[in-house]
């Protein structure tokens, strides 16, 4: 079994090892961040569904709060570019959810099933406990780089996700944010779709419970899981406003392999973005070469101006 889980995620295009690296880019993570004002603090049960707070020293006002997404595969959280949201007043929280990996493990038939209900439950959670840490609960964001940003994209186009009947006080509380930062990411997980963007790209598996060749082939079949789980099949006009950017233009830089400028292709945030206009939701797209417009210089400039009351 062991080696049957190694195999198929080295096979799934997911390229966790090329994207561990992701989280040291400028303005994402310093090699020496500060401690959290809160450390690991649970939202749910399992030991990786895990919340970092980092307030800004200054107090005042309830604080806006960006909600940073780590790895989907295997667990992970970091904080981004603390000094310009401490700078800014805003409060970032770096979170942790049960993986694919967990799923997998578990043998549940969806795997990306617990990284997306998780990336909700992480809202409400911290909307629930606002007071306790002087955040305020209107302004929301959630952000991620990489394979981060696909929690972050799900939380942002879905519907919102409270339920006024339940006994978790928790789940009672909205779903909605306030906007959504993407950083050189994959927000599809439909198999054809990416390749329409990205030809001949693999990535994603086994967020839909099998290989990414499995999944092309029954791809019809799976359309139920994509519509339920990817965000792209979420999008509406009243999603919340999205800011992409990539650190790569459309050609291939000399340093770069193949397999991993596919994997980070501003190409994906574009085909994204035609589908996002095509319902009237909000997405900007940036990347050397093609400025998003004016609404903002890059994703941290975007999440402070829509964070502001």
């Amino acid at each position: 079994m062991k080696i049957w889980l190694i195999l198929l995620f080295s096979l799934s295009g997911s390229l966790w090892a090329a994207d561990a690296p992701e989280s040291l880019k400028p303005g994402l993570q310093s090699s020496v961040e500060p401690a959290p004002s809160y450390a690991n603090v649970a939202y749910g049960l399992h030991p990786h569904q895990l919340l970092d707070i980092y307030l800004p020293k200054k107090g005042g006002p309830p604080f806006p709060v960006v909600l940073w997404f780590g790895g989907i595969w295997k667990a992970s959280k970091h904080p981004a570019n603390l000094g310009f949201f401490a700078q800014n007043g805003i409060a970032m929280i770096a979170v942790e959810t049960r993986t694919m990996e967990d799923a997998t493990a578990a043998k549940d038939s969806t795997p990306i099933s617990y990284v997306q209900l998780d990336a909700i439950r992480a809202v409400q959670f911290v909307r629930h406990h606002a007071a306790t840490w002087n955040l305020d609960s209107r302004r929301l964001a959630t952000g991620g780089g990489s394979q981060g940003a696909q929690p972050a994209l799900f939380v942002g186009c879905s519907l919102d996700q409270l339920n006024v009947a339940s006994n978790d006080p928790v789940e009672r509380e909205s779903s909605l944010v306030t906007c959504v930062g993407a950083y050189r990411c994959q927000p599809t997980f439909d198999p054809k779709r990416m390749q329409e963007w990205v030809p001949e790209v693999k990535w994603g598996a086994p967020a839909l419970g099998c290989a990414f060749e499995e999944s092309l082939t029954r791809r019809e079949e799976l359309l139920p899981l994509l519509k339920k789980w990817s965000p792209d099949y979420l999008l509406h006009k009243n999603a919340a406003p999205m800011f992409f950017e990539n650190e790569w233009g459309l050609t291939q830089p000399q340093n770069v392999t193949r397999a991993n400028y596919d994997t980070h292709s501003p190409r994906w945030a574009l085909g994204f973005q035609a589908l996002a206009h095509e319902v009237g939701a909000t997405c900007f797209v940036k990347f050397p070469g093609h400025p998003a417009d004016e609404a903002a210089k890059d994703i941290w400039d975007f999440l402070a101006k829509q964070l502001r009351p």
